[in-house]
């Protein structure tokens, strides 16, 4: 019988103790690979998917991917843990609901810190440990081409626009160095973090704008995730991949 694709690699996943980061660390594992579950505030979910996953393949490991001094301490813990990492996913993030009248100067930073700051430094810190062949895969959303589908949302789209821009060109970047970088951009996606702030009308409404006329679910995140993450990716990188059932083209 053949190995699992990702037997003897090591994903580390921010964000990772639930919705698409939970998904994608249980579709990796699933795959063989190891995974360090970065999380900031649920221990509880983190130490849980350890268990689900074995603590021989996974470790749990809180840190604020806004600070660099923590996303260190993150990328040593994983390197300490398993000796590499082959899979990068930055995955934390925050999503404000917040137009150009209602967006404060906090609100801003803290946004640019978390969806931006945090995946250029941790791909930073991690990829003096990615050996040739490894992938990274950032998180982006398909409201960066259709904006008018969930109002309020200028804030959270400014910030991911920065993440398509950075997947262009720190791509070639990573790539003197062999390694791969592509970016998923998921459409409206059933997490905790998409229902936070907004009313059944309004979740019935983008479900209803799909052709499929559903919400997207976490694991059908993660199987595009996976997609970028094994050998027959390869020769992809620098792209952005559009999940989102057609509801957003």
């Amino acid at each position: 019988m053949a190995s699992a694709p990702l037997t003897g690699k090591v994903a580390l996943i921010t964000g990772a103790s639930k919705g698409i980061g939970k998904a994608t660390a249980l579709r990796l594992a699933k795959d063989g690979a190891s995974v360090v579950i970065g999380y900031s505030s649920d221990p509880s979910s983190a130490e849980e998917l350890v268990k689900t996953i074995g603590d021989d393949r996974a470790l749990a490991v809180q840190a604020n991917v806004s600070e660099v001094a923590e996303i260190e301490k993150l990328v040593k813990q994983a390197v300490d843990k398993f000796g590499k990492i082959d899979i990068l996913i930055p995955n934390a993030g925050t999503a404000p609901m917040q137009d150009l009248e209602q967006t404060t100067e906090k609100d801003f930073d803290y946004t640019m810190a978390l969806n931006v700051k945090g995946p250029y430094f941790l791909s930073q810190k991690a990829v003096p440990h990615m050996a040739p062949g490894s992938h990274i895969v950032l998180l982006s959303t398909s409201l960066c081409i259709n904006s008018g589908i969930t109002p309020n949302y200028l804030l959270y789209v400014t910030s991911k626009g920065a993440i398509e821009q950075m997947t262009r060109v720190m791509a070639k970047d990573v790539a003197r160095k062999g390694i791969n970088l592509n970016t998923i951009a998921p459409g409206p996606t059933g997490t905790e973090l998409f229902y936070k702030g907004k009313s059944q009308q309004l979740i019935d409404t983008i479900a209803g704008s799909s052709p499929f006329k559903k919400l997207g679910e976490p694991e059908e995140i993660a199987d595009g995730i996976a997609l970028l993450c094994g050998a027959d990716s390869r020769w992809i990188s620098g792209q952005i991949l559009y999940v989102n059932g057609a509801a957003m083209v």
